[in-house]
C-alpha cells in the first residue's frame, strides 16, 4: 500500500492582506436546500500563510492544508491562480 500524504486543497479569493505573511481567503460554495430546492451560497473565511507575500486583495489562490502554523493558521498558499482584474 502506498502511504502518500494527501492534503486537502481549496481555491478562494483574497479579501484581507493587513498582516505580515498572512492573508484571509473567502471560500464560497453553493448547495441546494433539501426542502425548498433553492440554491444557497455558503461562505467561510480562512487565515492562510503566505510566505512570500505575493497575494493581493482580489486574487484567486489555491490553498492546501498544512501543519498548524499558529492558533488560526492551518492552511498555506500553494499557487496563485489568477490576478485581480483591473477595470
Amino acid at each position: 500500500m502506498n502511504n502518500e500524504n494527501i492534503k486537502r486543497s481549496l481555491s478562494g479569493k483574497v479579501v484581507n492582506k493587513k498582516m505580515n505573511k498572512t492573508v484571509t481567503i473567502l471560500i464560497e460554495r453553493r448547495l441546494k436546500h433539501s426542502l425548498y430546492e433553492k440554491f444557497i451560497t455558503r461562505s467561510k473565511k480562512y487565515q492562510v500563510h503566505d510566505e512570500e507575500n505575493n497575494s493581493e486583495i482580489g486574487d484567486i489562490v489555491l490553498i492546501e492544508e498544512c501543519r498548524p502554523i499558529s492558533k488560526t493558521k492551518n492552511w498555506k498558499v500553494k499557487e496563485l491562480i489568477a490576478k485581480k482584474k483591473n477595470d
